[in-house]
């Protein structure tokens, strides 16, 4: 029980995030289990990248990095990478991270690239590249090869950017399913959701993004600042989002304020939005209705509803053009947040293995309405289990303790007044000098 208690010590007191500087955004917050790794320049040297690992590395001005993974015959892989470049570093429009996941023989199984667009200020960009079962390609069992690729323009910075590396892994299916992505659905907005604003502050990263349900959500944006938040898609279910930016004082216009972006549970992009224009009145922009998640939107020639194609968390990136503060202050801004779930889940498809990330549980039901991290939702699980393993030695010292009282009264009783004496028989009992 005292071992228990200590752990639950150590586990509360786990190191929080570095304080930052008043008035800056806060840093990237990367993964807690993120393990450093360093790109290769050729395929010969080219590291490799375990199946669930989450990697850190940086890529310079025009670089290329080169890693590798083994995959089987059985499985669909994901690789993305999260490019993280320093708050206040000048980037274009064009500037690029490109990521390609290729065969022995130099063929893209997929490949997709991420720019800053018209919207030009730094802010992290996700992108991934994968090998899908039933393709032409990429089919058989051995080493592949992911390539990261940074594009900059001589204009921008020539810092390196920080990068973020994943690699999950889907099961295939236990028997051939569609093949053929639905053509039709729902497209009507839905109403309102109901209840009024509810307050969460948004996450600094993938990892840290905060849980949202059903709802209207406010949280407080600083200019160059993104915000990440985390919606559970189960199959069948169709999402929503809106994000409102409040009104300031002050004159101005500022174009591409607020970029959103919607990315799926492998952080493959599904979505962006960036069109909002900022004149100091409450401003508010929206996706387009977005397919349901389906297995079968992966077989869709639409970019958005390809990107559909699993259950799981969704996540949003809000970040706020530095240029907002530049026109109307510098000080954090009103953003609401509202999201909508429309259909009912459906069974999930017949996968042959477990469905890892790639499912919505009870527990991520519960982990939205907390408005729990990931990694805040694993330490409440771990303490769960440090919580039950600590009942358990309590309840077997008790035990012990119970025991060890009954036998020194049996032995007091026999040496009671009347009672043969042992001439050895200690006549003062104490607890075990060890156990």
């Amino acid at each position: 029980m005292c071992v228990a208690a200590m752990c639950v010590a150590a586990l509360a007191g786990l190191p929080a995030q570095q304080a930052w500087a008043a008035g800056e955004p806060a840093p990237y917050a990367f993964a807690e289990d993120v393990r450093a790794v360093k790109g290769a320049s050729t395929t010969s040297d080219a590291p490799q990248l375990a199946a669930g690992g989450t990697y850190k590395d940086a890529v310079k001005r025009d670089g290329k990095l080169i890693y590798r993974v083994d995959l089987d015959d059985a499985t669909n892989a994901y690789v993305s990478a999260v490019v993280v470049p320093k708050p206040g570093v000048k980037v274009a429009y064009r500037d690029e991270l490109k990521l390609s996941l290729q065969d022995r023989d130099g063929t893209d199984c997929s490949s997709n690239s991420a720019q800053f667009g018209s919207a030009e200020f730094a802010r992290p960009l996700a992108v991934y590249a994968y090998r899908t079962l039933g393709e032409s390609s990429c089919q058989e069992a051995g080493s592949y090869y992911v390539v990261v690729e940074r594009e900059s323009l001589s204009t921008s910075s020539q810092e390196p950017w920080d990068l973020e590396i994943r690699h999950v892994l889907e099961p295939k299916l236990k028997a051939a399913g569609p093949t053929a992505a639905p053509e039709e659905w729902p497209s009507a907005s839905p109403e309102p959701p109901p209840g009024g604003p509810r307050e969460r502050a948004g996450g600094t990263s993938f990892s840290d993004a905060p849980g949202l349900g059903e709802g209207e959500w406010t949280d407080r944006i600083k200019p160059g600042e993104s915000r990440f938040y985390r919606v559970p898609v189960d199959w069948g279910q169709q999402l929503y989002v809106s994000a409102d930016l409040g009104s300031s004082s002050g004159d101005g216009f500022v174009g591409d304020a607020l970029p959103v972006s919607l990315y799926n549970p492998a952080l493959g992009l599904v979505d962006s939005v960036n069109s909002l224009a900022y004149n100091g009145r409450q401003k508010s922009s929206s996706f387009d209705p977005l397919p349901p998640v389906r297995y079968e939107n992966r077989f869709s020639s639409d970019s958005e509803q390809e990107h559909l194609r699993f259950a799981g968390w969704y996540y949003l990136r809000v970040s706020l053009n530095p240029k907002v503060g530049e026109k109307f202050g510098a000080k954090p801004y009103g953003l609401t947040l509202r999201v909508s779930l429309e259909g009912k889940a459906e069974p999930a498809p017949a996968y042959a293995g477990p469905p890892g990330i790639f499912a919505v549980t009870e527990e991520d039901r519960a982990a939205a309405a907390d408005g729990q991290s990931g990694t805040e939702a694993g330490r409440s699980g771990t303490m769960r289990l440090v919580a039950a393993g600590g009942i358990g030695a309590g309840t077997l010292l008790l035990l012990v303790l119970g025991a060890w009282t009954l036998l020194g009264r049996r032995r007091a009783a026999a040496g009671a007044p009347g009672a043969p004496v042992s001439p050895d028989a200690p006549t003062q009992y104490g607890p075990p000098t060890a156990w």
